[in-house]
C-alpha cells in the first residue's frame, strides 16, 4: 500500500509539473495583432527615400523580460508579398534581379539570445537568411509597454518596436547591374511596428 501510494504521489507531481511547464510557455507566448504591426523598408532610388512593405509574415514570439534565457524571436518573412505601391516594381524586386522569390520564397530571422540593454530596451542576437545568404544579424528592439488587454479576458497586450538597417548587396539582394548602388542604394532601413496579444 505504501507503495502505491509513493507511485501515485510520483504521478501526481509529474502531472504538475508538466502542467507548471505548459503554462509557463503560454504566459510567454505572443501572437502579432496585424492589423495594428507592420513590417516596412525605406531604401534609395537616385537621391529619394523610397518605403515600402512586407505585408505577409508569421512570427513565433516568446518574450519575457524578467526570462530573457527562454525568450526567443522567429521571423518568417513572404517576400511575394512585398509592397511599394507600385505592382510593376514589386514584380522587378521578386525576380532574378533582386530576391529571386521563386527560388527563395523567405527571408527568415531566428534569434539565439535576446539580451537587455537598457531600460525597456533589447536585442536580439541570431542569424537572418536573405535568398541564399546566412549572416549573424543583431536586431535591437524596444519594449513600449504591457498591459491587461481591455477587452481580452485573461490576456495582456504588448507593444515591441524596432529600427535597424542593413547592407542588401551583404545578401545578394541586386545582381548583375542591379549590384551597382548608383541607382538604388545600398543601405536599407527597417522599421518593425509589432502590437502583440498574449496567446495564454
Amino acid at each position: 500500500m505504501k507503495s502505491l501510494s509513493t507511485i501515485l504521489l510520483l504521478v501526481i507531481l509529474s502531472f504538475s509539473t508538466i502542467a507548471a511547464n505548459n503554462y509557463e510557455k503560454r504566459s510567454e507566448a505572443w501572437a502579432v495583432d496585424k492589423a495594428h504591426s507592420s513590417i516596412s523598408f525605406t531604401v534609395t532610388h537616385f537621391f529619394t527615400p523610397v518605403d515600402g512593405t512586407f505585408d505577409d509574415y508569421e512570427a513565433e514570439i516568446l518574450f519575457d523580460p524578467a526570462d530573457l534565457d527562454n525568450s526567443s524571436l522567429d521571423v518568417k518573412i513572404a517576400v511575394a508579398g512585398i509592397n511599394t505601391k507600385n505592382e510593376r516594381r514589386d514584380g522587378h524586386l521578386n525576380s532574378e534581379d533582386f530576391f529571386n522569390s521563386e527560388q527563395w520564397p523567405e527571408i527568415h530571422f531566428t534569434s539565439h539570445t535576446i539580451e537587455q540593454t537598457g531600460e525597456n530596451q533589447f536585442v536580439a542576437r541570431g542569424e537572418l537568411t536573405i535568398r541564399d545568404v546566412t549572416r549573424e544579424f543583431d536586431l535591437p528592439f524596444e519594449l513600449l509597454g504591457v498591459m491587461d488587454h481591455p477587452m481580452r479576458e485573461n490576456s495582456k497586450v504588448a507593444g515591441i518596436v524596432a529600427a535597424t538597417e542593413l547592407n542588401r548587396t551583404d545578401f545578394g539582394v541586386g545582381v548583375g547591374d542591379w549590384a551597382a548602388t548608383a541607382v538604388v542604394g545600398n543601405k536599407v532601413n527597417i522599421r518593425i511596428n509589432l502590437e502583440l496579444n498574449s496567446s495564454s
